[in-house]
């Protein structure tokens, strides 16, 4: 018995690694902002459940269908050919079993909200999966993984509400090059490996000074469609608060990475893990303060 937990345990810790299920804190705080500002206020405990799964559901599907796709690369890295993947702690048919009910799951989710979450979980998936697929043949693969976190508050919206909403589409925007900017300066780390093995990706085509500045673009833009969203969603101080906080904290992170490359990982997970925490608070207080 005591061997049988051990084992469990060991393949919920490498699924965990597998999906890097830490990372979660990106997409997370911006589907339940969503589904604040749709509701005005509390949306109850069963969309919350309904949420959180669609939230891990969806991620934990794009995560396995790149993993699995990207078997053949991660192998040739330093940076990944330590991935449960690709040492062989996870078998290709687990990870496929895995992909399905994930898929699975995220429709089946979609299906108990409201009939256009049902009909939007389909495209959904073909974006998730396309990023991985993207990179292959176009630098532009870095605009489809903002776009697959981007869809986040358009999920948050369309579950409370069942519709679309202009201030969700702004929140969404800026979602989307926020996760591309920063996505831009992590992928620094495999310039040389990008270029070694004729993979697509902004920086091996363009080099690391483009790089730094077409990111610094890209938040720009993400605190425009913030400010929009918040305007849109008439949201006031603290929300506003939460959008020159963002700024400040992409500033840092910029600084951060400008400085020094070896500091991606913290301008990569840290900065960013506390700006959607901290975004997601603040507009929580705000729309608290308006009910």
């Amino acid at each position: 018995m005591v061997h049988m937990i051990k084992n469990f345990k060991e393949k919920v810790a490498n699924l965990s690694e597998l999906v890097m299920f830490k990372h979660s804190i990106f997409s997370f705080p911006f589907i339940f902002i969503a589904m604040f500002v749709a509701s005005n206020g509390w949306f109850g405990f069963k969309l919350l459940f309904l949420g959180a799964l669609s939230a891990i559901g969806a991620r934990n599907f794009a995560m396995g269908v790149n993993r699995y796709l990207d078997r053949d690369i991660d192998i040739l890295n330093n940076r990944t050919k330590t991935r449960p993947s690709v040492d062989g702690r996870i078998s290709q048919k687990v990870m496929i079993i895995f992909i399905a009910l994930n898929a699975l799951l995220f429709i089946l989710v979609a299906y108990f909200i409201n009939d256009l979450a049902f009909m939007l979980s389909f495209p959904i998936l073909v974006i998730l999966a396309s990023y991985t697929i993207f990179k292959r043949f176009s630098s532009l693969a870095h605009i489809i993984l903002g776009i697959s976190l981007g869809l986040a508050p358009i999920a948050g919206d369309v579950a409370v509400s069942g519709e679309i909403h202009l201030w969700a589409i702004f929140l969404a925007v800026g979602v989307t090059f926020w996760v591309a900017g920063f996505d831009l300066l992590y992928s620094l780390q495999d310039i040389d490996f990008d270029i070694l093995h004729k993979l697509h990706s902004i920086p091996s085509k363009f080099g690391a000074e483009r790089t730094l500045l077409l990111a610094k673009i890209f938040h720009m833009i993400t605190i425009i469609f913030w400010l929009l969203f918040v305007i849109e969603a008439k949201l006031e101080f603290f929300a506003v608060f939460a959008v020159v906080l963002s700024a400040f904290l992409l500033g840092y992170e910029h600084y951060l990475i400008h400085k020094d490359f070896n500091k991606i990982d913290k301008a990569f997970f840290t900065v960013n893990g506390y700006l959607g925490i901290i975004f997601f608070v603040l507009v929580v207080i705000d729309v608290a303060f308006k009910v």
